[in-house]
């Protein structure tokens, strides 16, 4: 079983888009949007959900009122401000309270429980490209590695029920925990950055934590020809860090047109903006073999 992780290093670069096109050129593949703050290829593919799991990404502070004896420690130590009181009666807001446990071990009177606090649901779907997994987040609730774990986790028991070879990881942007758990482990990373000063400088640190983990990684450079003199700094950035270059994707409307209908730019047309992410894919699939 291969895995292929698209990653961007900064939001808005089109990783989404290389992602759904690759989706539907693979064969015989799981498709996992680790992406859990905004997971959207769910939106584009509308998959006929399976089967939606709950995670608890951590804990919430509860009051057990009848053991109260309204000293206040709880609320003089929260730093988040989650604890308030009204007519003797302390209680915790959910919104606020971020499951450190500190009011837990300062009240002498055990008066306080921590629950796991259920932050969303890990969904398996059946879309018209394969097998899918992603994530859906409470209002409010923060994204983790372990939720993007999970996520991983499932796509790759789905890929052995279903005797796949690839696993197609459309990861999150940045370079936070989610995005180590989205890459960490998997036999390729394709970077996809646009030709602004900002997406090579992130491309860079993308670059260098793939490395640290020993990861062989490629790069596309998407939207290239809206400032080509970028496009050719980017590549040779690349390639002083020792990273191939997948190819270029030019810009064209026909991709936003593609997404406003619900496909992708490869099932949408076969322009040359299609052509590219054809190419794109034919390299990184021989890359995996």
């Amino acid at each position: 079983m291969h895995e292929l992780t698209i990653i961007s290093g900064k939001g808005g670069t089109g990783k989404t888009t290389i992602t759904s096109s690759f989706a539907v050129l693979a064969n015989n593949h799981v498709l996992a949007d680790a992406d859990v703050d905004a997971a959207n290829l769910h939106v584009l593919f509308r998959p006929q959900t399976l089967h939606a799991e709950p995670f608890s990404g951590g804990y919430h502070a509860e009051i057990i009122s009848a053991h109260c004896n309204g000293c206040g420690k709880c609320r003089e130590i929260c730093r988040f401000h989650a604890i308030s009181a009204s007519n003797g009666q302390f209680t915790i807001d959910d919104l606020h309270c971020e499951g450190c446990g500190i009011c837990y071990h300062v009240c002498p009177e055990n008066a306080i429980d921590l629950a796991p606090a259920s932050t969303g649901d890990v969904i398996t779907a059946q879309a018209r490209c394969g097998p899918m997994v992603y994530a859906e987040l409470n209002i409010a609730e923060e994204n983790s590695g372990k939720l993007v774990t999970q996520v991983r986790a499932q796509a790759q028991k789905l890929a052995k029920q279903h005797d796949c070879d690839t696993i197609l990881i459309d990861g999150p942007p940045g370079l936070g925990c989610p995005v180590i758990a989205s890459l960490t482990g998997v036999n390729l990373v394709l970077i996809v950055a646009e030709p602004t000063p900002s997406s090579m400088h992130d491309m860079q640190r993308v670059i260098e934590l793939a490395t640290h983990f020993n990861i062989e990684t490629c790069i596309c450079v998407n939207k290239w020809d809206l400032n080509q003199s970028m496009t050719a700094d980017i590549e040779k950035c690349a390639e002083q860090h020792g990273v191939q270059l997948a190819g270029r994707v030019r810009y064209d409307q026909a991709v936003t047109d593609a997404q406003v209908n619900g496909k992708a730019i490869v099932e949408y047309t076969d322009n040359e903006a299609a052509q590219d992410v054809r190419r794109v894919w034919e390299y990184v699939s021989q890359r995996l073999r």
